[in-house]
């Protein structure tokens, strides 16, 4: 990974300035080691009329697997080879982008204690990048400097010089040449612009990325044409830290078009407005209710079945009773967003031993997760086609057989409440069905009774007295009586096959259920029993077979 700046000078300005402004002296070589390589600095020309400064990194492609993103614990979901076959050692990017920042952070801010009148001074500048990763091509790349004052010659490179057929690749070679512009300020376009033209970024993007946007974007992000597409590529796409950026850009640039102060002019809400309670999002009173009903259950280890980006998965680690959480979600992609909020990468081993996240479909039984506590299904059913609901309920209920189950749904009585809701809509495009409170009840009420579960209902959010909460949930805990199991047992004969339920009140009978596939083997297994079973009594005082048969 390779740049190079260049300056022009004379005898009363000499080139070699651009040592001091660089605090690297031109006649000796610097190493130093940064987070995932080494970055070396070095001067190819050196007089007074040319001087050229080189940046040269030397990117260890192993570390960037062990330590950065798309490997660990969760990581994304790359093909094992292209961990550490890819163009991340080559190409610039948010790489270059730290390196520049490490070596020249006296640079970057203007700072020469040598000579203080040097990094105010605009100087002859050309810029060289011979392999520049940019998504958008050679327009997105002069629409995001030329604003800047740059003459910008970014030429397409060829995916293979032998086969021109085969058209140009993603990557141009990069030259940028301006007089008007200093040292200083051409290290902060490149801090923002190179990760922004890769889009992409090497580490996790928190919020004190911001901070560091708006300190390199000083002075000529607000006004610039692409602001937001700078912003949010910087930012990952993390749509909430974009949007406090952006507004944090507008009332710099009020400031500066009013001359004065961001404080004077951020003054609109007095200081006693922002003392005043907000009403919590329904988001997270559903997980707080989610957790106090984990809690009263006595759970440790606990399912979070369809557990998307991990917001729910992410609140059980706060809380250190529970032990072992396992997100559960079919969807690759949500896992790796999880995998990122939970900074999986960069957790500790004893609190990683807590958590993990797997791939795979509710809709299909799974031994993985069997013997759990409690398992979560948090606005789940609704995004399912009613025909595939016994699926998930026999998955649930009848296979993993967790002690309890938590269900929470929207209740579509709620809907004539929001007011920006159209009538008749349902809350998410992705929702199959809402029901109401009665739809629901019937639905886990026929659920408890074929798998040997009791149920009872938990509104909430605000109970209207009128149309109840805007969210329902459904509390099921499996029963323990030999009566209530037999009860169930009887109940999954009849309804098994149809509704795909099982359900028995040992491991070991359960596990004899599996194996007979039919009644008629069932009880061929019975006459075989010993004679001391037949003389084992029920709570009724019937013969275990005679139960059987019952």
């Amino acid at each position: 990974m390779f740049l190079t700046i260049s300056t022009t000078g004379n005898e009363q300005h000499p080139a070699t300035d651009l040592g001091f402004l660089l605090h690297k002296h031109p006649d000796r070589a610097f190493s130093a080691t940064v987070s995932y390589g080494k970055a070396h600095v070095l001067y190819p020309e050196a007089d007074a009329e040319r001087c050229t400064a080189a940046l040269l990194l030397e990117v260890d492609a192993v570390a960037l697997v062990r330590r950065g993103k798309g490997k660990g614990r969760g990581g994304a979901p790359d093909a094992a080879l292209a961990q550490y076959v890819n163009d991340r050692p080559y190409a610039a990017s948010s790489l270059l982008a730290v390196a520049l920042s490490g070596v020249f952070s006296s640079a970057m801010r203007g700072v020469c204690a040598a000579k203080p009148e040097l990094p105010s001074q605009a100087r002859p500048l050309r810029v060289e990048i011979p392999a520049l990763p940019a998504r958008g091509g050679p327009g997105l790349v002069q629409a995001l400097f030329e604003p800047l004052g740059w003459r910008v010659s970014a030429e397409p490179v060829p995916l293979d010089t032998r086969f021109p057929q085969w058209g140009d690749s993603r990557y141009v070679s990069l030259t940028l040449e301006s007089e008007t512009l200093t040292v200083a300020e051409t290290l902060r376009h490149l801090y923002v612009l190179l990760p922004v033209l890769d889009d992409a970024k090497h580490y996790w993007v928190s919020p004190d990325e911001v901070d560091k946007l708006l300190r390199a974007g000083a002075g000529w992000l607000p006004d610039h044409p692409e602001q937001k597409l700078i912003t949010s590529r910087f930012l990952s796409r993390r749509w909430s830290l974009t949007r406090q950026a952006m507004e944090r850009l507008e009332l710099t640039r009020l400031a500066e078009a009013d001359d004065s102060e961001v404080e004077d002019i951020d003054n609109a809400v007095g200081a006693e407005a922002e003392t005043e309670e907000k009403p919590t999002p329904l988001a997270v009173q559903r997980r707080e209710a989610v957790v106090a009903a984990l809690t009263r259950a006595g759970a440790a280890r606990v399912l979070d079945l369809g557990c998307g980006q991990g917001q729910l998965v992410q609140a059980l680690l706060k809380n250190p009773r529970f032990t072992e959480i396992v997100g559960v979600d079919v969807s690759m992609r949500a896992l790796t967003i999880a995998a990122r909020r939970l900074k999986l990468d960069h957790m500790g081993e004893r609190q990683a031993s807590r958590v993990q996240l797997l791939q795979g479909s509710l809709a299909y039984t799974d031994t993985r997760l069997r013997g759990y506590d409690a398992a979560v299904l948090s606005e789940v059913i609704e995004h399912l086609d009613l025909p595939r609901l016994p699926a998930l309920e026999y998955a649930v209920f009848g296979s993993a057989r967790p002690r309890t189950v938590l269900v929470t749904t929207p209740n579509v009585e709620y809907n004539i409440r929001w007011e920006s809701l159209p009538a008749g809509h349902v809350r998410h495009g992705d929702h199959r069905f809402e029901w109401t409170r009665r739809e629901f009840g019937a639905w886990a009420a026929a659920v408890a009774e074929r798998h040997g579960y009791e149920v009872e209902f938990v509104p909430v959010g605000p109970d209207d007295p009128e149309v109840g909460p805007p969210t329902q949930m459904a509390v099921f805990e499996r029963r323990t009586t030999v009566e209530n199991s037999r009860n169930a047992r009887g109940g999954n004969a009849e309804n098994g096959r149809n509704a795909h339920t099982e359900t028995r009140h040992t491991e070991k009978a359960h596990t004899e259920n599996e194996k007979n596939v039919s009644a008629a083997n069932v009880n061929a297994g019975d006459e075989n029993e010993n004679a001391g079973d037949e003389k084992a009594c029920d709570g009724n005082g019937k013969s275990e077979k005679e139960a059987k048969a019952a």
